[in-house]
């Protein structure tokens, strides 16, 4: 955000420095989104960590950061990371995006098969800040909950969908990130190595990477984030190397696929 330094003084001195104002105002001005994004507050490194965007429920004891839902309650007296899908419309809410949908040659919607999720089209600019304002309407209720940071899902959708660029997920998250900045909140580069140190460009300040140990990607996030990232793997082979090569200063966590909570047979938690 800008910062104020008013000049008060008498006479010739105070045209002087109105002057000196004039020409160095612009200069301190321009810089408004990095300023913003300095003042936020990052996750604890090397934290315990408990991912539960599938369902909130009691942190287990120990955990100092969690990640939910955008549609849940943060945890008292934790960190606390909201979850929103920024690049894909959830199961069944295709509606709601109208002609925001991504559509192939035929005219058909594009689907995330894995997941029942159609994507949204990011290629055009006009598109773009339409799509951004419903999500950033998103951040705006994480922050008013009082989450510290937002995690906007399906970066790497670009990587996936041949139509939409890398160029276009650049701009697109660009949006997000200088609104969650303006909102007081962090914002995560979810997934995504190769984004990891165009900081410029995107704007997001630390990372959530999902199976870094298993594809051998979580020194690249190191790279662009230093101990800022936080790691999620699935399977307990890639959960116990990640932990020997990275344990010691990233925030690890093993959990089930589906994210289930306590009391589910399904449900899986282990950290370093």
């Amino acid at each position: 955000m800008p910062f104020d330094n008013p000049v008060r003084s008498r006479g010739f001195a105070a045209a002087a420095a109105a002057v000196t104002a004039a020409v160095i105002a612009p200069l301190c001005l321009a810089p408004t989104a990095s300023a913003a994004a300095q003042a936020v507050t990052l996750p604890p490194t090397h934290a315990n960590f408990d991912y539960q965007i599938g369902q909130a429920y009691t942190p287990p004891a120990g955990v100092t950061v969690v990640s939910r839902d955008h549609t849940a309650s943060p945890a008292a007296g934790l960190y606390n990371i909201c979850y929103v899908n920024a690049f894909q419309a959830q199961p069944g809410a295709e509606n709601e995006w109208g002609d925001l949908l991504l559509r192939d040659s035929g005219g058909k919607v594009v689907y995330d098969d894995g997941w029942g999720e159609a994507i949204l089209d990011i290629r055009t600019d006009a598109k773009r800040r339409q799509i951004a304002a419903k999500v950033n309407s998103w951040i705006d209720t994480c922050a008013s909950k009082g989450f510290n940071a937002v995690e906007p899902d399906n970066l790497d959708t670009f990587d996936r969908f041949s139509q939409i660029s890398e160029a276009n997920a650049k701009a697109y998250v660009k949006l997000l990130s200088d609104h969650a900045h303006q909102k007081g909140l962090a914002i995560a580069q979810k997934n995504t190595a190769n984004f990891s140190t165009a900081h410029a460009q995107t704007g997001l300040d630390f990372a959530v990477a999902e199976e870094c140990g298993e594809w051998d990607e979580c020194g690249d996030y190191v790279e662009g984030f230093g101990n800022n990232v936080i790691v999620i793997e699935y399977k307990e082979k890639y959960f116990k190397e990640t932990c020997a090569g990275f344990g010691d200063r990233l925030s690890v966590v093993l959990r089930d696929v589906d994210v289930t909570a306590p009391g589910s047979s399904s449900y899986v938690r282990k950290t370093c």
